[in-house]
């Protein structure tokens, strides 16, 4: 190419630019697919980048049914070749050897992987294919087609975001008023209440940690919070008192871990919960040697929904039983109190999806090594709290000798590692009759 980049850029631009007045949606896609294969036959490092950064500006500017021109042509023409992968299968089934495995490879990784690392050159690019993806993500269930381009996203950021790369940041009052910022809109468990409940949800009694990764230097992919407390605590919101005394974090036996929130929608299904926790307990072990439980004060968000259509495990009284303002759980009589622990308990241990718990929480801990501890009346009893659960929490306990046993059996044959008390909770729903195994 022997006309300058800059000027290249412009003319393949200008060429299939809608004019400003027409508002076609089809041109806008056309031109920014023009960009798109502009990049992907470019070879210079500096003109790529140029060309990039005008195909991702292209892509911010799209209005929702060019967006959707786009994605259709991601998966109509950015697909592997069929005849090129069946000539690959072939040619590797009559000879198994390395170079024909190679190209089997190269004949199956589809076109929008190389596009999507080359729209990753420019300035910002990761942040902007994270927000592709959120996008996409939107369309999925109207366009179950388009999971392919899904696909190669996850496939880059699980090695673009691999735990090597990101960084572990405690976060406190003097962390960058950005980042604070990102904390109260993100927060996605306990709702922070401005200014002053995040100042008190940072003092010295209570910490904060976030992962951050390089090309996002400004926005958490994940936080987590932690309280540092006498023992394991049962109800969230004297933990969330923003009049609550500060106590010395150096006397804490317990840290509890009532809140963790995933940050950014276009990284859904790229884990990073699990590093988190471990992390931290060993970060706060170091820096607290008087530390010796580590739990979580967690949510059980399908609880209510599950038990409202499983009345037959209901006592006559229960299943009469309608909780709302004018009926609290405060007066609720202790035998129906009763019940419901342990069904709930009987929900965590038994019901399940597939072959895994069908709580959602749940499953994140017992994968990470958690042992599923204890039940509590009322851990919750906002209004959120006593919609989803009926306002009772579940501590996960994680003990470091203890997380990979619990791990390898939950991975190996999804066991469900639990105190006896709970076992003996589940055993004892419906006053101990034969209970089917449930199913979602």
């Amino acid at each position: 190419m022997n006309e300058p980049p800059r000027r290249f850029l412009r003319r393949v631009w200008d060429s299939v630019r809608p004019p400003a007045a027409s508002g076609s949606s089809a041109r806008a896609a056309d031109g920014l697919l023009s960009l798109c294969n502009a990049l992907m036959s470019e070879r210079g490092e500096v003109s790529g980048a140029r060309i990039a950064s005008e195909a991702l500006a292209a892509y911010q500017d799209l209005a929702e049914p060019a967006r959707e021109a786009f994605f259709n042509h991601l998966v109509e023409k950015y697909s592997p070749e069929p005849q090129d992968v069946t000539r690959a299968i072939d040619a590797y089934g009559s000879d198994p050897s390395p170079a024909h495995l190679s190209a089997l490879h190269v004949a199956t990784e589809s076109r929008r992987q190389e596009l999507f690392r080359r729209l990753n050159i420019a300035p910002g690019g990761t942040r902007a294919l994270v927000q592709m993806r959120a996008h996409l993500l939107r369309t999925l269930r109207q366009h179950e087609e388009r999971s392919v381009i899904d696909a190669d996203l996850v496939h880059l950021f699980r090695s673009w975001f691999n735990r090597g790369f990101l960084v572990l940041q405690r976060v406190d009052w003097r962390t960058s008023a950005l980042v604070l910022e990102r904390l109260i809109q993100y927060e996605a468990v306990h709702q922070i209440q401005g200014w002053g409940d995040l100042h008190r949800r940072l003092e010295d009694d209570r910490r904060c940690y976030a992962f951050f990764h390089p090309a996002l230097p400004d926005e958490p992919l994940i936080f987590i919070e932690a309280a540092l407390t006498p023992a394991i605590a049962g109800g969230v919101q004297p933990l969330l008192d923003t009049e609550s005394r500060v106590a010395n974090p150096a006397e804490a036996r317990c840290a509890i871990f009532y809140s963790i929130t995933n940050c950014q929608e276009g990284l859904r299904g790229v884990s990073f919960g699990n590093f988190l926790i471990k992390q931290v307990v060993e970060d706060l072990s170091r820096e607290f040697r008087r530390l010796r439980k580590f739990a979580t004060l967690s949510p059980i968000p399908g609880f209510r929904a599950w038990l409202s259509t499983h009345r037959e495990l209901m006592s006559d009284d229960l299943a009469s039983l309608h909780v709302d303002h004018t009926h609290p759980l405060t007066t609720i009589p202790a035998p129906l109190k009763d019940e419901i622990t342990r069904l709930c308990a009987y929900y965590l241990l038994r019901a399940k999806r597939g072959k895994a718990p069908l709580d959602p929480v749940a499953r994140f801990h017992l994968a990470n090594g958690a042992r599923l501890e204890r039940l509590n009346w009322l851990g919750d009893s906002s209004d959120a709290g006593v919609g989803l659960s009926l306002g009772l929490t579940a501590n996960y306990l994680y003990r470091i000798a203890d997380v990979e046993a619990n791990h390898e059996a939950y991975a190996k044959n999804f066991e469900v590692v639990a105190s006896y008390r709970l076992e003996r909770l589940a055993r004892d729903a419906r006053g101990g009759r034969q209970v089917a195994r449930e199913q979602p």
